[in-house]
């Protein structure tokens, strides 16, 4: 009977873990690695809620038309993209420049996104990779001791272990990250798409309005 102690095996773990670490960390530009370990803290989030962004752009437009548009430079706004075209409209803005404020950085969140799941489906593509590595290196050491039985068992057990790790590492952890971490890119970019229109219209209504020139 098979049992949980007789499928691991240190060495063949070492071989595909340490490969795929050691294989992605070169082919990946240092910002992008860490920006792809800090995003695993984003998989137990809840879903963006575009509602709520919403709802707190037209609570501001209120404050704006009571108050003016000076009075949004002392309201606490959590999100950093309502933040920055709040930010954009209290400096005087035109529609036309917040518009490209708030695309700029949706499209840059967008990169971002991409770029950290690109990472753990890179490290999906060398786990197997690295598992047959893993069994080419068990195979030639039990060819380099056939003349002792005793060794070829931990050879056999590396040779066949690591591409057993390979596979359940690339399948059941590293592409379910990177799928989950792009359906999450694609669901923030499409609710922060709708956050553009209110922001621009808010900063054409509170844009100053260059004076009249008289006509003599």
């Amino acid at each position: 009977m098979i049992t949980l102690a007789h499928l691991l095996d240190p060495a063949a773990l070492a071989i595909v873990g340490g490969g795929t670490i050691l294989g992605v960390a070169l082919r990946t530009p240092l910002r992008d690695l860490v920006r792809a370990i800090a995003a695993l803290k984003t998989l137990g989030r809840a879903r963006l809620d575009g509602d709520a962004l919403l709802q707190q752009i037209v609570a501001l437009g209120r404050i704006a038309q009571r108050h003016g548009a000076m009075a949004l430079d002392r309201t606490v706004i959590a999100d950093p993209d309502i933040a920055a075209g709040i930010a954009a409209i209290v400096d005087g803005a035109s529609a036309s420049d917040v518009a490209l404020l708030i695309r700029h950085r949706r499209h840059a969140r967008i990169e971002r996104h991409v770029a950290a799941a690109d990472v753990w489906a890179g490290a999906a593509e060398l786990a197997p990779a690295m598992g047959m590595v893993g069994t080419l290196i068990g195979l030639a050491q039990m060819f380099a001791t056939m003349s002792d039985p005793t060794a070829i068992g931990g050879a056999m057990a590396i040779a066949l272990l690591a591409t057993l790790y390979g596979a359940l590492l690339a399948n059941l952890v590293f592409m379910p990250v990177a799928n989950r971490l792009r359906a999450q890119g694609r669901n923030e970019a499409f609710e922060r798409a709708r956050i553009e229109a209110p922001l621009v219209a808010l900063a054409a209504r509170e844009a100053p309005r260059a004076p009249l020139m008289s006509v003599a």
